[in-house]
């Protein structure tokens, strides 16, 4: 059973992580049919301040002893590139070695990477730190595209929401979906995400406003739902294709038909989250042309279907 959650705290200590952690296991919904949770915060150094690293600190007065009957260890917040204290490594070898299950939220992987206990294991960061930690521990299976994912008694997750997403599969786990569902309710969160799906992350382009692609990119988001080719995008640039397809592949990172098919995914992502107008219509209005055309390349860029995002991030009609 999971009744007994400890949270390890090192710094910086990820505010809105332990938040997530406290708001699923240390608030009582006994009233609600859910488990009361023993919930736990510990750190190394009972007592002393712990900075968060933006004007914050957390106060916590259990030692790292707490862990050790635990039911569940959390990591947050982890030192990148650099191991742990001793001591907190040697209470992960500890309670993992003792059969306790083990979470990570965000980099709090770091930890149990340095600690050991992940040599061979498949495990899920945050994208933007996952070639460091497979670079860090090439033992490792590190999935970026993961949002959460169990490896035996070890659960690891990405960043911020993923966090929640996990939780609730470990509640889901152990007490069935009725009560994740009801916690959820009342986070006002979706009560069940897939681990294998994947992380929304949109392609980032930071561009000047006199840079010369900006032009183009704020064409093609005006022209979306025409039928367009890396010809039309050229005359746009005053160019010939060869060089915008070069000038994209240096600048941003990708070519100028991968650049619109992510343009045309973020944009019915935005349609579909507006729960307004069918499959069809969002196809139409985004290039796409087809319902099936659409589904194809949200289920490559996304890692799920076009119906299935929708019943998760839609507003309410």
């Amino acid at each position: 059973m999971l009744s007994t959650v400890t949270v390890i705290l090192q710094e910086p200590v990820a505010v809105f992580e332990l938040g997530v952690l406290a708001e699923i296991f240390g608030v009582d919904r006994s009233d609600d049919g859910v488990p009361a949770f023993d919930f736990r915060v510990c750190t190394e150094a009972p007592g002393k301040q712990l900075s968060s690293g933006n004007g914050t600190s957390i106060l916590t007065h259990l030692p790292l002893s707490a862990a050790h009957d635990a039911d569940l260890v959390t990591l947050i917040s982890s030192p990148i590139g650099r191991p742990p204290s001793d001591a907190v490594m040697q209470t992960v070898r500890d309670v993992h070695d003792q059969g306790a299950q083990l979470l990570s939220v965000c980099t709090g992987v770091f930890a149990l990477a340095y600690s050991g206990i992940l040599d061979g294991r498949r495990v899920a960061t945050h994208w933007r730190h996952a070639p460091q930690l497979a670079a860090d521990h090439p033992s490792i299976i590190v999935d970026a595209d993961l949002l959460y994912h169990q490896d035996g008694p070890i659960v690891s997750s990405a960043g911020t929401a993923a966090g929640i997403d996990a939780c609730l599969h470990l509640i889901r786990t152990a007490y069935g979906p009725a009560v994740a569902n009801r916690i959820a309710r009342r986070m006002v969160v979706p009560a069940h995400r897939r681990g294998d799906q994947r992380q929304f992350v949109d392609a980032p382009v930071s561009l000047a406003p006199d840079h010369g692609l900006q032009n183009v990119i704020d064409w093609i988001d005006s022209h979306l739902a025409d039928p367009l080719t890396t010809s039309d995008l050229a005359r746009v640039a005053g160019v010939s294709p060869r060089t915008l397809v070069r000038r994209f592949s240096n600048e941003i990172g990708s070519t100028p038909h991968g650049w619109l098919t992510q343009r045309r995914i973020a944009r019915a992502q935005e349609l579909l989250e507006l729960n307004q107008s069918s499959i069809e219509a969002v196809a139409a209005s985004t290039g796409f042309g087809s319902a099936p055309l659409l589904r194809q390349h949200f289920r490559r860029l996304i890692g799920i279907t076009p119906t299935e995002f929708r019943r998760q991030f839609a507003a309410e009609p």
